[in-house]
């Protein structure tokens, strides 16, 4: 079968620490209950400088500079072992500190909803000038354009018409409200849209730069991120495809959104596998921006145990999946797993449906994948919290169904964790751990021939949305290209069947004649 291919994958961080303190959810709430509460007025004593960001552990993981079997070897706790010459450039992607984003999100707004202090605007215009893949950005020169001062902003703020933007603890400028009355348009979930276009658009824009794909090869997009994007009339309406396609030069593709919450991406790389497949497209992206209202989530509890507000990241992703080039690791799409509505919702009717099903199709053992890639949540955000060490329970989950099929001894269960397993390094971003975070390390360990196999694991919780109680969950396996590509050649001599024939056709004039 001529299967589609991951050509390469880009990752983005920002550090968004005024985000985190006037946007989160978490906090917005507090602050409209609570705005005198112990938690925030000590929560900005827990903030991250950007280079306390940029040299931690899991974040240049995130970025490409950081194998996760490298991760596995620095102690922990990993705030408290930077990498040394850490650099915010990663093999791929970067970690972009808050007010180069702040200009970012001016420059893909474009209904003139983002207001910057004349000055601020001024200083990051500079940065983003030198910035080595966003300085050629269309739209680039709305920078130049309608600065304003301090004391409008204050007053857009005050008026409850704009959210504020902060950067170091000062207001350098405000999203307005895009209707008067459609709280689809209100101005804190045009924020939140625009962090995320922004965030997708720097995110394509890196995997471009470290690919030799050309914009104008790209046919469709898939955004698969958490936010929705509409009016009052259409409320998830979309489109978060096209709106990023239109700044990164996809003049001839178009594209829709995918939301199943964390399972998203799995979904959205299964239909671009398929879209591919089908020889519908031949070139499609998938990507993921960032969500704003996940920042600090569980700032309370790391408030509370003395640690750094490590929830101070937005993350994005974006992944190129094109037809069988004969190299670049394949996506099996004849090894899908579905968590079907029958299936039930207990772990281990998840993993099974997931992980040991697809295998089974194509006639593997668990064995035979070295590595998962679960739902990669750094365990030093989630375990203060008490959500435990995620990957870590994913991992047993399938060492304990390897058992169970006698694929493996009882005895090696955690040797077998330890085989295919790896620390979680992904920010709390909801759909952004659940797999992808991987899938660059994968490509590169594939192309070197250090590992064969890989399966991407995406699960979601939909009783989030108050519709149903049931679960989510989509697997792929990426393996290493055979080398054959089919290109509808049926394989026959047809010049060498020409010549039989007109052999025969001798033959049978002679027989003729005699």
């Amino acid at each position: 079968m001529n299967f589609p291919v991951i050509k390469g994958a880009a990752y983005t961080l920002i550090q968004a620490n005024d985000l985190l303190l006037y946007q989160g959810t978490t906090q917005t709430i507090e602050r409209r209950n609570n705005p005198q509460s112990e938690h925030l007025q000590k929560l900005p004593e827990h903030m991250r400088s950007f280079e306390d960001a940029v040299s931690y552990p899991p974040n240049q993981t995130y970025i490409g500079n950081i194998l996760p079997d490298d991760l596995q070897q620095i102690p922990r706790p990993w705030f408290e072992n930077p990498v040394e010459n850490a650099s915010r450039q990663g093999r791929f992607g970067e970690i972009m500190p808050e007010d180069e984003f702040y200009g970012l999100m001016k420059v893909v707004d474009s209904f003139e909803l983002v207001i910057l202090d004349g000055t601020f605007q001024a200083a990051v215009k500079e940065k983003l000038l030198k910035h080595p893949v966003l300085n050629d950005i269309k739209d680039i020169g709305k920078l130049d354009k309608d600065p304003e001062s301090q004391e409008k902003i204050e007053n857009l703020v005050a008026e409850h018409d704009a959210q504020p933007l902060y950067f170091e603890g000062k207001l350098v400028g405000c999203v307005k409200k895009a209707h008067q009355f459609d709280e689809a348009l209100s101005s804190e979930v045009m924020l939140g849209n625009l962090a995320n276009k922004a965030s997708s658009v720097l995110t394509v824009k890196l995997l471009l730069d470290r690919t030799d794909l050309n914009p104008k090869d790209v046919e469709y997009i898939i955004d698969c991120s958490e936010e929705a994007c509409g009016d009052m009339n259409q409320r998830g309406g979309g489109n978060f495809a096209k709106a990023i396609g239109e700044l990164c030069g996809f003049v001839n593709a178009t594209g829709s959104d995918t939301r199943s919450f964390c399972a998203g991406p799995s979904h959205a790389l299964v239909e671009a596998a398929a879209l591919v497949q089908s020889g519908i497209y031949s070139d499609v992206i998938v990507v993921g921006g960032g969500c704003t209202a996940k920042l600090g989530m569980n700032s309370r509890d790391h408030v509370k145990k003395g640690l750094p507000a490590l929830e101070d990241m937005l993350g994005a992703f974006a992944v190129h999946i094109a037809e069988n080039d004969g190299k670049s690791p394949v996506i099996r799409t004849d090894a899908i797993g579905r968590h079907t509505i029958g299936s039930g919702a207990s772990p281990q009717a998840v993993m099974t449906a997931i992980v040991t099903d697809p295998l089974d199709k194509i006639g593997y053992k668990i064995t035979d994948v070295d590595r998962y890639a679960p739902e990669m949540q750094n365990p030093e955000i989630t375990e203060p919290a008490g959500a435990g060490n995620v990957p870590m329970a994913n991992y047993k989950m399938i060492s304990a169904l390897g058992v169970k099929r006698k694929e493996i001894d009882r005895k090696e269960l955690m040797q077998a964790v330890d085989s295919f397993g790896m620390p979680g390094y992904a920010p709390t971003q909801g759909h952004i751990p659940s797999g992808v975070p991987f899938i660059g390390h994968a490509c590169d360990l594939i192309m070197d021939g250090k590992i064969d196999k890989v399966m991407i694991i995406g699960k979601g919780s939909l009783f989030l949305g108050r519709l149903t109680n049931l679960f989510d969950g989509v697997s792929l396996i990426m393996e290493k290209n055979s080398g054959e590509v089919d290109t509808g050649d049926t394989g026959f001599d047809q010049e060498g069947v020409r010549k039989v024939i007109a052999e025969a056709m001798r033959e049978f004039a002679k027989t003729l004649k005699g």
